[in-house]
Order: C-alpha cells, then sequence, then structure tokens
C-alpha cells in the first residue's frame, strides 16, 4: 500500500469528524484515569510511610511488613495497568483502522 502526505485541509477534516472525535474521547477517559490512579498509587507508599510510620512497620505476611507488600504490589499494579491498556488499545485501534479505511475511501471519491 502507497502512502501519501495528508493535507492541512484533509487533516482538519478528519480531526472533525465525529468518528475521530470519539475515538479520542475514548481514549482520554481511559488513559486520564488510570495515570492519576497509577501515580496516586505509587506515591501513597512514601506518603502514607512519612504520615503514618506505625502502621506501615505493622508485619503482614512473617518478616514482610505492610510497607514491604505495599512496594511489591507496586509492580503487580503496573503490570496490570499495562495488560488493560493493552486490552483496551486493541478496541481503539481497530476503530482508528476503520476511520483511516473511511478516509481514504472518502479521499479516492473525491480524488480525480
Amino acid at each position: 500500500m502507497q502512502h501519501r502526505q495528508i493535507t492541512p485541509a484533509e487533516w482538519d477534516a478528519l480531526a472533525t469528524s465525529p468518528e475521530f472525535r470519539g475515538l479520542i474521547r475514548a481514549r482520554r477517559r481511559f488513559v486520564i484515569p488510570a495515570t492519576i490512579f497509577f501515580v496516586a498509587y505509587y506515591l501513597a507508599l512514601p506518603v502514607l510511610l512519612g504520615f503514618a510510620p506505625e502502621l506501615m512497620r505493622r508485619p503482614v505476611l512473617g518478616p514482610l511488613s505492610l510497607a514491604y507488600c505495599f512496594a511489591l504490589s507496586q509492580f503487580a499494579m503496573a503490570w496490570i495497568l499495562l495488560l488493560l491498556y493493552l486490552w483496551r488499545a486493541r478496541g481503539f485501534d481497530v476503530r482508528a483502522a476503520v476511520i483511516a479505511k473511511h478516509e481514504r475511501e472518502t479521499l479516492r471519491e473525491v480524488a480525480p
């Protein structure tokens, strides 16, 4: 398949299409809350260590304290968020492919 440069007018038409705007909204509805959650979860450990050190020293599993368990859970949380994003990204990619196909067909109809 041969690719060609999109013109500013074509980009403006694509950017204002309801399908494209819906895709951007859907992606944003996932990415922004996921990012906020990840940052809050990541920063909770140092905040809790600073403001509730006794709570974080409590043993949970043998010699492992709540702080160590929380720190280890951050690795799991990062992988879980990664897998969720990959799962959702498949849907975003499918929608983007449909939009791109529609735009290519529209350009073929308009081109002489």
